[in-house]
């Protein structure tokens, strides 16, 4: 410690304002999600998934592949009659999907590299009981990987009321692709975590 606040009486209010202005990080909330380091598991330790949309019928399809540390997707959109198309690729924070707490974070961060279609970054916390969780672009040059940031407050729900993302319940984050019309989409990942 420095010998001048050593000394001062101030001490505690200055240790305690630079204690204040860092980010607190909790133990069960690290900021990295996933490097694609491993085939079948996130970074995490849960299994790979991927979602579709036979279940609202839809009749959509993709492939995912970790290639080199990277998330390889590609697929074709294909809604059904009066069904949106989507195709989804959660990745849980803990391989029970147990809740976390992120809330010393600001937003989602990834490195992307988007060939067709559009990409969602989209927050699944456990209090959205109906799926439509709070999401919001990942706008990025097409063809070349970028860092994109995604700050969690212009992450908003699609068709439900408008709801805080309850940051102290997040179960994942979730990689979409989800469309009204039929088309291709591609994309490649190999990083994403918070920021």
């Amino acid at each position: 410690m420095h010998p001048l606040l050593r000394c001062s009486p101030f001490v505690p209010v200055v240790l305690l304002l630079l204690a204040a202005s860092g980010p607190r990080l909790r133990a069960d909330a690290p900021a990295l999600v996933d490097d694609f380091s491993n085939s079948t598991q996130t970074a995490r330790g849960a299994g790979r998934l991927l979602i579709d949309d036979a279940g609202a019928g839809s009749k959509s399809h993709a492939t995912q592949r970790v290639e080199n540390g990277v998330l390889v997707v590609a697929g074709e959109l294909a809604p059904g009659r009066g069904a949106p198309a989507f195709i989804s690729i959660p990745l849980l924070l803990t391989p029970d999907a147990k809740p976390q707490d992120v809330s010393a974070y600001a937003g989602v961060r990834l490195r992307v590299k988007v060939a067709t279609g559009t990409l969602i970054v989209q927050v699944a916390s456990a209090d959205v009981d109906n799926f439509d969780y709070h999401s919001a672009p990942a706008v990025a040059k097409r063809g070349e990987f970028v860092e994109v940031r995604v700050p969690f407050t212009d992450m908003k729900r699609a068709w439900s009321a408008q709801t805080p993302l309850n940051l102290k319940l997040v179960s994942s984050v979730n990689l979409v692709t989800f469309g009204m019309a039929p088309g291709a989409f591609a994309y490649e990942v190999d990083e994403i975590g918070f920021y």
